[in-house]
């Protein structure tokens, strides 16, 4: 499966999105609404938050489908961030960390940052979560 991911820069960082893990928490929108501006075209406008505002900001994306990439390398590729999980309370399980996942039909998803996953079997996008724990009143 092809994954569509939408990138915006400021020239220090590069936003990335992943519409299809996003879970409409609005996070986004209620920490930088002027950034983040759904109902209009180019719903994300990068140049109206300094990069210190986006990093603190995309750090509480709950589903992961926001992450940024900064414009330094890492000068050391052999390092490894540690995987962490947290359980949202009535909503996904969401790993912190990246991760190389098997699908059954033998293909392999490449998850960078966070991901979550669907804990209430409700999901059209399993095994991640699509937000319907909130349709359904998911409790757990």
């Amino acid at each position: 499966m092809n994954e569509k991911i939408k990138h915006y820069t400021n020239g220090e960082i590069t936003i990335n999105w992943q519409p299809t893990k996003c879970i409409h928490a609005a996070e986004c929108v209620k920490a930088l609404p002027k950034v983040y501006k759904p109902n209009e075209k180019a719903w994300l406008q990068i140049e109206n938050a300094t990069t210190v505002e986006l990093k603190a900001q995309i750090a509480k994306c709950p589903s992961g489908a926001l992450s940024y990439s900064e414009a330094i390398v890492n000068d050391d590729p052999k390092k490894s961030a540690p995987i962490s999980a947290t359980l949202m309370e009535n909503g996904p399980l969401v790993i912190l960390g990246d991760l190389s996942i098997s699908n059954t039909d033998g293909s392999k998803d490449i998850k960078k940052g966070k991901t979550a996953f669907c804990r209430c079997g409700a999901s059209s996008n399993k095994p991640y979560c699509d937000g319907s724990h909130v349709k359904i009143g998911f409790k757990g």
